[in-house]
């Protein structure tokens, strides 16, 4: 293993969702392992199997990883029982993952108070989680929970939790600042010590952020041997968050040399990457986020700009395109190019950088995205517009208009009940038709509508089915009267998904927007005609 060669550790999904405010689905969580395996995070921890309703589906249908390794996340065994017949460890080591992570107290003062547990036993605890865990799925690391306090309190005692994890044979022994207190100095010269018992190549960093110290820590703990960080997306976490990989990952490979499972070409996608987790949490992205912020590499009139279009080293510590950002002169924006071309190639669309075509794209996506579109979240939208403006989409169907009817009142039994009733006219080749349908809610009942008219015609159709439905105020200063932006993620039996948006100050409207893109992309990815 090269020195140079750092592994990322992803925890987003359950440090993450401990976050105020934050609570994934299955879904989510699905989506959001998959694009985390498809930039080479080099480990995705789906979450704590039986802890919860959310994470037993979660692990019941876990993604495939082409690239990564798939976590499940538990505790080690409780005292007084064996490894093989605590029940929560079971559960973890027999969910199916690629990998067992496991946590454990590494402080004597938690021990006794937290655990209520003897020393050496929780020491036992340790030892035996772990060689049962290895012995049942073949990796196992371990999180010292409370490493650094543990340390300078009794670091006789923390060295002995972390040498029983790595003499039992966990590939990575976790030093964790779980209450995110340390400092880079701290870091630096206990670490500095650790490797002396246990070698950098199997010493990982868990930082959180209670300082704002967390990715500044996770580095020190690098430049001081260890060879992994844990982190997670934007820096979700409880508290006040986590190290922040959206951060570290750039950090490392562009200013401190080090090799990680993210690719150069991988990093152009950290923008969109950042911002799709944003989508999923229905939050506005951070402007000033480091890297991949929109105001990062924003630059207002005046000697700023005259400095960066001479040479941009004046004003930009990296090329924003090497994160997949791009510049910003906010007078008269001239940025954005580049960024689109890679967009192109990424949809397999050959165009010409001179095509004037490319500049009306530009401004038509400034236009929209000043209108409230957001195309970082919604790729199959924007690859559709992009083909429209570039080339050509058929036009399969034409909706003339459509109306939705809600209905709440009290049945014949007495239940409250509330029911949706669509009406649409679509013009095909053939002429027009109109359907109508129940659904439960509005969208459904217009999907349904829709749905009557054109699987006759287009059967590929029949396999579309609405996998998350998302909507954002935009001006929340409208009240009731407020933009919308809805967000449909789609999905077919083949197992595709795609993302598509609409915008309305009609919430209905919005939708259909939204829901007319997803069936305008799986018929064009079909290679249907109209």
């Amino acid at each position: 293993m090269s020195d140079k060669r750092v592994y990322l550790y992803d925890s987003t999904l359950r440090d993450g969702a401990q976050t105020q405010g934050v609570d994934f689905s299955a879904i989510d969580k699905a989506a959001i392992a998959r694009e985390l395996d498809s930039i080479g995070i080099d480990y995705v921890e789906g979450g704590w199997p039986g802890a919860n309703p959310t994470d037993d589906a979660f692990f019941a249908d876990r993604p495939k990883m082409g690239r990564g390794k798939f976590c499940a996340f538990g505790m080690t065994r409780r005292a007084g029982r064996s490894a093989e017949n605590d029940p929560g460890l079971q559960a973890v080591v027999g969910a199916g993952a690629d990998v067992v992570t496991l946590v454990g107290k590494t402080w004597d003062f938690q021990c006794a108070v937290a655990l209520g547990v003897d020393l050496d036993e929780n020491v036992r605890m340790i030892g035996d989680s772990i060689a049962h865990a290895k012995g049942r799925v073949g990796e196992a690391m371990f999180d010292a929970e409370h490493f650094f306090d543990g340390y300078k309190e009794n670091p006789e005692y923390a060295l002995k939790c972390v040498r029983a994890a790595y003499e039992a044979g966990a590939r990575w022994v976790v030093l964790c600042d779980t209450n995110g207190g340390t400092l880079p100095h701290e870091v630096t010269a206990i670490v500095s010590e650790v490797v002396k018992h246990v070698p950098g190549s199997h010493l990982g960093i868990h930082c959180h952020n209670d300082t704002e110290n967390a990715v500044a820590n996770s580095l020190a703990a690098v430049l001081a041997g260890v060879r992994q960080i844990q982190g997670t997306l934007n820096g979700l976490g409880e508290r006040c968050g986590n190290a922040n990989l959206i951060s570290l990952i750039p950090t490392l490979m562009l200013k401190m040399g080090f090799e990680t499972g993210v690719s150069p070409n991988d990093l152009t996608r950290l923008v969109q990457v950042s911002r799709l987790l944003d989508e999923r949490l229905n939050r506005a992205p951070l402007r000033n986020a480091a890297y991949v912020g929109e105001a990062a590499f924003a630059h207002k009139g005046g000697l700023h700009v005259s400095a960066v279009e001479k040479d941009p080293k004046c004003y930009e510590h990296i090329r924003p395109e090497l994160v997949g950002n791009h510049r910003r002169i906010l007078v008269s924006d001239q940025a954005g190019r580049s960024n689109f071309l890679a967009r192109f190639r990424e949809i397999g669309l050959d165009v010409d950088p001179t095509d004037p075509k490319v500049a009306r794209l530009i401004d038509e996506v400034k236009t929209r995205e000043f209108g409230g579109y957001a195309y970082d979240g919604a790729e199959a939208s924007f690859e559709l517009l992009a083909r429209m403006v570039l080339g050509d989409v058929p036009d399969y169907y034409r909706l003339s208009s459509f109306r939705v009817i809600d209905e709440r009142r009290w049945n014949a039994q007495g239940a409250l009940i509330t029911l949706s009733e669509a009406t649409v006219k679509v013009t095909l080749n053939d002429g027009p038709h109109m359907a109508v349908a129940e659904g439960n809610g509005p969208v459904n009942a217009l999907d349904a509508a829709l749905r009557k008219v054109l699987v006759p015609v287009y059967p590929q159709l029949a396999d579309l089915r609405l996998v998350d439905y998302k909507v954002r105020i935009l001006t929340p200063e409208a009240a009731t009267a407020a933009v919308t932006r809805v967000l449909i993620e789609s999905g077919d039996s083949k197992g595709n998904t795609w993302t598509t948006v609409g915008v309305s100050t009609n919430v209905i409207d919005a939708s259909y927007n939204a829901l007319r893109d997803s069936i305008t992309y799986k018929l064009y990815r079909a290679g249907v005609e109209a």
